[in-house]
C-alpha cells in the first residue's frame, strides 16, 4: 500500500485521473471498477476532457459498486442515470459493457450472485476505483461488514444517509435505507485499487482506516492486505497521518511515479 498526499483536491483528483488514463493505454482492454460520490465526480470530469483528446474506452468494460435498492434504474438519484451522466454518455464505452447492480430486481440476491459471475466472466476487474465514507465504508461495506463479504444487499448506516442527503435535496430521510454493493472480499480481488479522499472530514477516517488496526469496523483498513493499493488524499484529508514524510519520500523517490510528479517537486 502506497499513499500519495497532494496539495488540494483538485491535484489529487487529477493524479486518480492521469494514472486512470495511464493504466486504459497500457491495457485498452482494461475492466475498470467504479465508485460514486463527489470526489468521483471531478475524476469523471477530467476522464471526459481525456477522451475528448484521444483516451480511448472502447475495449473496455466497467463495473460500479454499488446501487439504492428501490430506485429505478432511470431516476435521476440512481447510480445508473448518475453514471451516465457523469461519464457513460461522455466517452466511447461499447453499450453492453458498463455494468451496473439493479436495485429493483425482483430476486435482490440472485441479482448478487449473478453481479459476481459476470465479473468473473470478465476476467476480473484490473482497477477498482473507490472513494471513502465518513464510517470508513467502501461500497456500501458499513461497519461490522465481513472482511471476506460478497456481493449482497446491506443496510445502511444512519450516518452514511446524512452523508449522501445532499444528492437527495438534503433530506437523510429520502435517502434509500438499503443498497446492493460489491463486498469487501470482491473488491480485495480487483488487481490494482485506487482510493481517492479528499476534504477535512476524511481526515480523522483515512488516518484510522490506514495506519490503525484491520478491523470489521473499518472496512476499508482491509484494504491494508492489497499487494497494489494506491490511496491519493490531499492535504486536508491527509492531516491525521502520522507516517506522512515516510509517503512523501516514496512518491518523490519511487521511479514509477517520476511521470507523475511535478517539476521541481
Amino acid at each position: 500500500m502506497e499513499i500519495i498526499v497532494q496539495a488540494d483536491a483538485e491535484r489529487a483528483t487529477e493524479l486518480a485521473a492521469r494514472i486512470i488514463a495511464t493504466r486504459i493505454r497500457e491495457r485498452p482492454t482494461l475492466v475498470l471498477g467504479l465508485a460514486t460520490g463527489r470526489t468521483m465526480e471531478r475524476i469523471y470530469e477530467r476522464l471526459a476532457d481525456m477522451h475528448r483528446n484521444g483516451l480511448d474506452f472502447s475495449g473496455c468494460s466497467s463495473f460500479n459498486l454499488d446501487e439504492y435498492i428501490g430506485l429505478e434504474p432511470d431516476s435521476p438519484r440512481s447510480y445508473h442515470a448518475t453514471m451516465r451522466r457523469l461519464l457513460f454518455d461522455r466517452v466511447n464505452f461499447v453499450p453492453g459493457r458498463t455494468h451496473v447492480l439493479n436495485g429493483r430486481a425482483a430476486d435482490l440476491k440472485r441479482e448478487a450472485r449473478d453481479y459476481e459471475a459476470a465479473i468473473r466472466a470478465a476476467g476480473g476487474i484490473g482497477l477498482q476505483l473507490l472513494g471513502l465514507g465518513e464510517t470508513g465504508h467502501i461500497g456500501f461495506n458499513e461497519p461490522l461488514s465481513a472482511l471476506m463479504s460478497r456481493t449482497r444487499d446491506k443496510t445502511l448506516t444512519p450516518r452514511t444517509r446524512e452523508q449522501n442527503a445532499p444528492f437527495f435535496g438534503g433530506d437523510p430521510d429520502a435517502v434509500p435505507s438499503r443498497a446492493l454493493t460489491m463486498g469487501v472480499g470482491t473488491i480485495l480481488e480487483a488487481e490494482e485499487i485506487l482510493l481517492v479522499a479528499t476534504g477535512p472530514a476524511k481526515a480523522e477516517i483515512l488516518a484510522r482506516a490506514f495506519e490503525g488496526p484491520l478491523t470489521a469496523t473499518i472496512s476499508a483498513s482491509a484494504l491494508q492486505l492489497h499487494p497494489r493499493c494506491l490511496v491519493i488524499a490531499d492535504e486536508a484529508a491527509a492531516a491525521r497521518l502520522t507516517n506522512r514524510s515516510y509517503y512523501d519520500f516514496v512518491f518523490l523517490n519511487e521511479p514509477e511515479w517520476a511521470p507523475y510528479r511535478e517539476p521541481g517537486s
